[in-house]
């Protein structure tokens, strides 16, 4: 694995980040990571880079890497984060639209939230009222 501090960009390239970061029109991490390439290729070492930019020098490291094992749009762009599980599973949005369909209850015009919730606590589905009218939101909003 090279571990230079610096790295060589095709003329191509350069012109590419170039436009990138003279555009300014990126997200504020895809110009930082143009900004890591094009100072890399300048010859600043990491430390160099840190300082200017303010980024992490696992950062510096991070987009060198990917780089040199994937080309220049892997280093630019951000890999999926994980980010927290879903609290709403898709046989949950079922229920809460299915259910919605149905006839109010007795007393009631129509289903309310507060409404829709006791009857998914009553069925054993805890969720908030929050979840239960974004469920509903998202499906008065699609197409069909």
């Amino acid at each position: 694995m090279n571990t230079s501090s610096s790295i060589e960009l095709s003329a191509a390239e350069q012109a590419q980040l170039q436009r990138l970061v003279r555009k300014g029109t990126a997200p504020a991490r895809q110009l930082n990571r143009a900004r890591i390439l094009q100072f890399s290729h300048q010859g600043h070492a990491p430390d160099t880079i840190v300082a200017l930019l303010g980024v992490s020098r696992a950062t510096v490291y991070t987009v060198r890497r990917r780089y040199r094992q994937q080309g220049l749009a892997a280093a630019l762009t951000e890999k999926p984060r994980s980010g927290q599980p879903r609290k709403v599973t898709p046989a949950v949005e079922a229920t809460i639209t299915s259910l919605a369909c149905t006839d109010a209850p007795h007393g009631a015009s129509r289903w309310s939230i507060r409404l829709l919730r006791g009857r998914l606590i009553e069925l054993g589905v805890a969720v908030g009222e929050e979840s239960v009218r974004q469920v509903l939101k998202k499906a008065n909003s699609s197409p069909g």
